[in-house]
């Protein structure tokens, strides 16, 4: 297996790289076509390492790629998820080399998708082939690679309702997630759920002289900066009332295990470029991402942002503002208070309109289970380091969906690392990641399927 792999490492990287070239942006549907091409790709790559019944299933939104082998239905059978989709990788002008004209340089491959999550799915497409050439494989699998994770997966849970008999397995498998270092093996345990909006401030009925009104109306970037400020107090704690009604409280015993993770309060701050941490008093940078709920704005506009000068005052003013969540909140219950926190806070001179987008719920897998243990022995195998179980911070809201529909807990076999930039400018994946992830994964296969079998 490790001879195959070497032999045609450079095979797969390259096909990787081909279809990290199709720029498959979910959110804007000036690339419809290139996410239907990627789409295309990967159907045909699943076709080439011999799983079956591979199609793309048509949805309201982005086609989902399936394809599946059964070799016997007495055996335990693992479903793979993940997503081909990728974020907009705008500011451009941010990138060193064109986002979608991947290079690798300094053994990272670099490009939007590299590892979120173009790159990590393809590593379960090497893996399949690479067990197919070492004995076949221990157990039947599915694979399900949807096109709108990136925008909230709306179509993914109908699809799941309706095809439930074709979804049926035991286990789910989803490398979308990252791991502390590739000296120190982690598989996450825990996400963060999420609520996410749009929010729009309006003033008056039109862009006004800022000379001739200034000081009469409500400015609506004025009103919609000091508003979201008071979204937290001098603590950083989150203020929308009854907010933290709900959030599961760690006993002093978790959060001491949860804080052994290690962690180096100055090598996280050296590599964002930051002077200090900042977050909510009372809790470590490591419960601040893991097991603390937020308040972000993700972006903010109006007005003139054009070169030189114009003295306006704008008619509306946007945020988009997304909160983490844990367990217990869901995204339905925290969808409601911000909407109507944010519609009392406005002050009388403008009016306020709160549109959420999407939302997920918060997830805690199981660490004792069969699964995991065979997740846990396989990064052992290859990493000669048994793995530590992590918080993430992220959100994967299908996670919950799929517990909640198909009774299934998930295994969250990430290879990525914080520092791999996605959703940012850079975006870039390790060479050494994406290979040990393909000769990592056979062997979850090989231990969850004897496991199984006792």
């Amino acid at each position: 297996m490790a001879s195959f792999l070497q032999q045609n490492q450079e095979r797969f990287l390259t096909e990787l790289l081909d279809w990290l070239r199709i720029p498959s942006v979910s959110a804007d549907p000036k690339f419809h076509g290139d996410v239907l091409r990627a789409a295309e790709y990967l159907k045909a790559r699943f076709l080439e390492v011999g799983l079956e019944n591979v199609e793309l299933c048509p949805t309201a939104g982005n086609p989902i790629v399936y394809g599946e082998k059964i070799i016997d239905p007495a055996l335990p059978t693992v479903l793979v998820y993940g997503h081909y989709d990728v974020q907009p990788a705008d500011p451009y002008e941010l990138w060193d080399s064109p986002p979608f004209e991947p290079v690798i340089k300094d053994e990272k491959i670099y490009a939007r998708g590299a590892c979120d999550d173009k790159g990590q799915v393809y590593m379960h497409v090497k893996a399949l082939e690479m067990m197919n050439q070492d004995g076949g494989l221990p157990c039947n699998i599915k694979v399900m690679i949807e096109g709108e994770e990136e925008i909230g997966s709306n179509n993914l849970g109908i699809f799941v309702r309706a095809n439930k008999e074709k979804l049926k397995a035991d286990v789910i498998l989803i490398s979308d997630t990252g791991m502390l270092a590739n000296d120190e093996p982690s598989i996450e345990v825990g996400l963060r759920g999420l609520s996410y909006h749009e929010v729009e401030v309006t003033g008056p009925n039109r862009d006004l002289h800022s000379g001739l009104y200034g000081g009469a109306v409500a400015n609506p970037i004025n009103v919609l900066c000091k508003m979201i400020t008071s979204l937290h107090d001098e603590n950083n704690h989150i203020t929308i009332p009854e907010f933290y009604n709900n959030v599961a409280v760690l006993t002093d015993e978790e959060r001491a295990e949860l804080n052994r993770v290690p962690h180096s309060d100055d090598e996280f701050k050296k590599s964002i470029g930051l002077p200090d941490t900042y977050g909510e008093q009372g809790y470590t940078t490591v419960e601040r991402i893991g097991i603390r709920p937020t308040l972000d704005v993700n972006g903010i506009w109006g007005g003139y942002t054009g070169e030189g000068a114009k003295t306006v005052i704008a008619s509306k003013a946007y945020a988009k503002i997304s909160m983490r969540l844990v367990p217990n909140q869901t995204s339905e219950e925290i969808t409601q208070l911000f909407q109507q926190h944010f519609e009392r806070i406005a002050p009388s001179g403008v009016t306020v309109k709160v549109k959420p987008h999407h939302g997920g719920e918060p997830v805690v897998t199981p660490t004792d289970s069969v699964a995991y243990k065979a997740a846990a022995d396989a990064m052992e195998t290859t990493f000669g380091k048994r793995p530590i179980p992590t918080r993430g911070g992220g959100s994967i809201p299908i996670v919950a969906m799929f517990k909640s529909e198909l009774g299934l807990d998930t295994v969250l076999l990430g290879f990525g690392l914080d520092s791999d930039a996605i959703h940012s400018p850079n975006e870039h994946y390790g060479v050494f990641n994406f290979l040990k992830g393909i000769e990592t994964i056979p062997h979850f296969y090989r231990n969850y399927a004897a496991a199984v079998k006792g």
